[in-house]
């Protein structure tokens, strides 16, 4: 998180101040309702391999989802695609950059010996699609060409997910 993003939560977080004495309240809470029931993070029984991988993506869905968005969020302030506004190129290097780490990590752990084919084969066609789609920003493509190389990455992600699920894990 960047110095701003840390010094706006922490202006914009409630203050303590109101009453130090008074116990905090939920109102959405019942005290007399049992606990709720979370599912475990993942099978006790699943292959290693399997859930360093599956880890490893689900960081690397988290890092680029974030930047990507940023990107595609500067980009849709206009109505056609301005790549010379200062905060669309910003965005734009950023986003790549992080497209650009992303499917490298994403590689080397589908290319890790051990990883199970039917997680690391969506895994290797995301770092393509992630790549293929760096691309494409770089070469300042249009939406619809973004957007199809975009849910491209989603399907593959979605693959990996599944994959990762039925190995017992998460990504």
């Amino acid at each position: 998180m960047s110095i701003v993003g840390i010094a706006g939560t922490l202006l914009l977080a409630p203050g303590a101040a109101a009453d130090p004495d008074a116990a905090p309240v939920d109102p959405a809470v019942d005290p007399g309702a049992p606990p709720v029931q979370v599912a475990a993070p993942g099978n006790p029984n699943a292959d290693p391999m399997a859930v360093t991988a599956c880890s490893q993506f689900a960081e690397v869905l988290d890092s680029t989802s974030t930047y990507y968005s940023d990107f595609t969020d500067s980009l849709n302030g206009f109505a056609t695609e301005n790549y010379s506004d200062p905060s669309v190129s910003s965005s734009n290097v950023l986003g790549r950059t992080a497209l650009r780490e992303g499917a490298g990590i994403a590689m080397n752990t589908a290319n890790t010996p051990g990883v199970p084919p039917p997680i690391a084969d969506p895994m290797r066609t995301w770092s393509v699609d992630a790549t293929k789609l760096l691309l494409k920003m770089g070469l300042r493509g249009g939406r619809d060409s973004l957007n199809t190389t975009a849910d491209e990455m989603n399907n593959d992600a979605l693959a990996v997910q599944h994959a990762c699920a039925d190995a017992g894990t998460h990504a």
